[in-house]
């Protein structure tokens, strides 16, 4: 994104609004999994990292989804998200919050540099 956005400035908006949706369904499949997994095996354990993001989703509820996009521990809160029954559409009202800051921080760091 970055490289495209250095090499067109006119569609950045374009480039904004597509990574922001692209990277917030990864997030979405994500709580969906977690979703599925919690209906499906009940009594399963999960691995250590989930169980972090499990207890930062309960110790600060579910705005701690804005966070999604940060490597390494963004996944896990999102699958620790639907493990713990957030309801979809407050999932993604925080999912694309979150990351649509990122990449709207990114550019306009790129158009700032």
């Amino acid at each position: 994104m970055l490289y495209l956005a250095n090499e067109s400035t006119n569609e950045w908006p374009l480039l904004w609004a597509l990574a922001t949706v692209g990277n917030t369904l990864g997030g979405l499949t994500s709580w969906g999994v977690g979703w599925l997994i919690a209906r499906r095996f009940p009594g399963r354990e999960l691995r250590e990292h989930h169980r972090r993001g499990m207890a930062h989703i309960q110790r600060w509820g579910d705005k701690v989804l804005l966070l999604s996009w940060l490597p390494l521990v963004g996944d896990p809160l999102c699958v620790a998200a639907g493990w713990l029954g957030v309801p979809w559409w407050r999932a993604l009202l925080y999912i694309v919050i979150g990351k649509g800051l990122r990449y709207g921080l990114l550019l306009y760091g790129l158009q700032a540099w």
